[in-house]
């Protein structure tokens, strides 16, 4: 009887931990054996790559031992959260599968896959970078004092330098993963509209690669 009080008792302590253990996945992420699903678009109408689903990627991985490949599915979004993911991929040694689209900065996160592969019927779609200008505005705004911009054009210098650092970085980093430069710098290409390469292409560009 003692011993059914004392386990009485310490129950309520244990909850929280218990809690903790049981805590339901991110709705992107689920598991599949030893494959981990990120998947930005069933059941959403705004889903995208967000800065939060990197540290949930690697909370789960860290807690999911076994885990050796990323499924995605996702039209995008944050480039610096997809690079972020990506980085983690690469350190977790994983392969991905795109499972339906990656496309935008979706595809810098799959190139963090050692084994890269595509399922039969999915795509990758690819296009130049671009900035909205009410979000090229607002980042101004934000930052002008801390960055010492006196006039939007000291910010124009600022955007033109930066932007050829961020392109030189995406380019080694295509190359560095394995990328024809050639194909590297064609996805770098203008366009107006989303370039989804046919599987050969990409096979031979080194995009999929066992």
């Amino acid at each position: 009887m003692r011993m059914i009080g004392l386990c009485l008792l310490l129950l309520p302590l244990a909850q929280p931990a218990l809690a903790e253990m049981q805590a339901p996945l991110p709705p992107k992420l689920h598991v599949e054996g030893s494959k981990l699903v990120y998947d930005s678009e069933t059941g959403r109408e705004d889903g995208e790559i967000e800065p939060e689903d990197s540290d949930a990627l690697l909370a789960i991985l860290r807690e999911t031992p076994g885990i050796t490949t990323l499924a995605l599915n996702s039209a995008g979004g944050s480039i610096w959260a997809a690079e972020e993911m990506s980085r983690i991929v690469i350190d977790f040694d994983l392969d991905t599968v795109v499972e339906g689209e990656c496309s935008s900065s979706c595809v810098t996160v799959f190139l963090g896959g050692k084994a890269r592969s595509m399922a039969r019927g999915s795509k990758i779609g690819l296009h130049s970078r671009w900035w909205a200008p009410e979000d090229v505005e607002g980042y101004y705004e934000r930052n002008k004092e801390e960055e010492h911009w006196a006039t939007p054009f000291e910010f124009g210098s600022w955007i033109y330098e930066d932007t050829q650092a961020e392109i030189y970085e995406a380019l080694s980093f295509l190359v560095a993963r394995g990328v024809d430069p050639a194909f590297a710098i064609e996805m770098h290409a203008p366009r107006d509209t989303m370039w989804y390469p046919s599987r050969s292409a990409l096979q031979s560009a080194g995009v999929l690669r066992d």
